[in-house]
């Protein structure tokens, strides 16, 4: 297992501790990308998760009560000789850290993993999700906690779309965007003609006069289907309505004409999940 040099942290301007101060997830993600970015894995469930998914920490920042949990953690892994330092400090020192209460008495600073080539993910899946362009990093891993518990084989993301880990997506999400394989899709919208190369249909989530009903679809499913959910607001691009191949709706009562994206994402999940 990896090693833990637990190190105890009184000074919130300690030179150690780069990586939690004043240092936006954006600037961790581009310090050294791809190879040796960055990103923050907020919680331990959320570090569990994403230890479990082959991910290693670069350093542990946490409460002294947190530590037991992590020696567990790390105990799980497979022995290796890496030494992760783990900084330990009290509450009101973390906030100072971090600026921010850490709600959860534990963070770290995990390497990110290389994105996978979009051809590896849809080997073998049969429904895909694509958002386009959502900014908001709720919806990102509120959409991502949505794929895990309903089995989407693989999530896409397009060019100008949040970043799943950023900190409030991961923790939104629960840590699912560990689970669940994703990958960026560019360029977008050209994507859809690597999709439809690989066998998908796509189906373009959208208000349209020539729209299907989600019930239609579901009625007669394709074989492999690829739901493509646009940014909050606006919803999809023009042009990525007039590419796909279908449009489809989720019926509404009451007068209402949409969903937040991340409902409607749950709701299309839910309603083609492979039976």
């Amino acid at each position: 297992m990896p090693v833990a040099s637990v190190q105890p942290v009184t000074d919130p301007a300690d030179e150690r501790l780069a990586d939690y101060v004043s240092l936006t997830d954006v600037a961790l993600r581009s310090r050294q990308e791809p190879a040796k970015g960055l990103y923050i894995a907020e919680s331990s469930t959320v570090l569990g998760r994403a230890l479990a998914a082959g991910h290693r920490p670069r350093s542990v920042l946490l409460s002294p009560r947190w530590l037991p949990d992590l020696e567990r953690l790390l105990a799980s892994l497979p022995a290796d000789d890496v030494v992760v330092p783990v900084y330990v400090a009290e509450e009101p020192v973390l906030e100072a850290i971090t600026g921010f209460h850490v709600h959860r008495g534990a963070l770290a600073a995990m390497h990110r993993p290389p994105l996978a080539p979009v051809s590896e993910l849809l080997v073998g899946a049969r429904r895909v999700a694509v958002l386009e362009d959502i900014v908001d990093h709720t919806n990102v891993g509120a959409a991502f906690r949505s794929a895990a518990a309903l089995g989407v084989d693989a999530v896409l993301v397009t060019p100008r779309c949040a970043d799943p880990l950023y900190r409030r997506s991961v923790r939104v999400s629960m840590g699912t965007v560990f689970q669940v394989p994703w990958t960026r899709i560019d360029p977008w919208p050209e994507g859809i003609a690597v999709l439809r190369e690989a066998g998908f249909v796509t189906a373009a989530m959208a208000l349209s006069d020539d729209a299907i009903t989600l019930d239609a679809l579901v009625a007669d499913p394709p074989e492999r289907l690829a739901l493509v959910l646009g940014a909050e607001g606006h919803g999809l691009k023009p042009v990525t309505v007039a590419e796909s191949d279908l449009v489809v709706r989720i019926p509404m009562a009451g007068g209402v004409d949409s969903l937040n994206v991340a409902a409607a994402a749950a709701v299309a999940f839910w309603a083609t999940r492979v039976q």
